[in-house]
């Protein structure tokens, strides 16, 4: 009686195969693997709350990419948000733009702002903070994806935080079309409705 192969060492024969075929077919156009651009470049950067350390000494940047493929590579290679101690940050930001109020596109926004309790910590933290992600690579926000800066998930002891930062607090219209939109999509993300979202201008943040 025969014995059966297993189904993983059936398939690798099949793609050995049809790897051979396609060599002898045409030995002089080698396969090229296209990867799919972004619209823009992002670059990630980490915090972590050292209290002996200024702010600036306690970020760093992490990578760039500017493709979907650097993108899944980076995100399934690093700490999902919900490991992270408390007191770290993840920044997700175009491109010359850094994670701080005092960058010129910064300054004169503000951030749309949801929290979490402890407990949605490991429930839904993560799958917020990915659709936050995919929106912002995604220039999801129509003509107004241009004033999204970036955003930063909070990783704190009494609640974690996820915000989405704009460039322009006074343009209203824009504003209110990027909220609206972004939580629509986590709404789609959780499969309820939203408590706790706000906008907070940068300027009375200060005060």
């Amino acid at each position: 009686m025969a014995t059966a192969k297993p189904i993983c060492s059936v398939a690798l024969q099949g793609q050995k195969e049809k790897s051979k075929i396609a060599t002898q077919q045409d030995m002089s156009m080698p396969t090229r693997y296209m990867k799919h651009p972004l619209q823009s470049r992002w670059a990630l950067w980490f915090y972590k709350n050292v209290k002996s350390k200024t702010w600036h000494a306690n970020v760093r940047l992490i990578t760039k990419f500017d493709t979907v493929e650097d993108f899944w590579a980076l995100y399934n290679n690093i700490q999902i948000a919900s490991k992270l101690m408390s007191g770290c940050d993840y920044s997700l930001f175009r491109d010359g733009i850094e994670p701080m109020w005092e960058d010129y596109r910064n300054k004169c926004g503000g951030r749309w702002l949801i929290t979490f309790s402890k407990q949605q910590r490991h429930t839904e933290l993560d799958r917020f903070w990915l659709e936050t992600l995919l929106c912002l690579i995604g220039e999801s926000f129509g003509d107004y994806s241009d004033d999204v800066c970036g955003a930063v998930i909070n990783i704190r002891a009494k609640g974690d935080k996820i915000a989405l930062w704009t460039t322009h607090a006074e343009n209203r219209d824009a504003v209110l079309h990027i909220g609206y939109w972004e939580q629509h999509f986590w709404q789609l993300a959780c499969g309820h409705g939203l408590k706790r979202v706000y906008y907070r201008i940068y300027h009375r943040l200060r005060t």
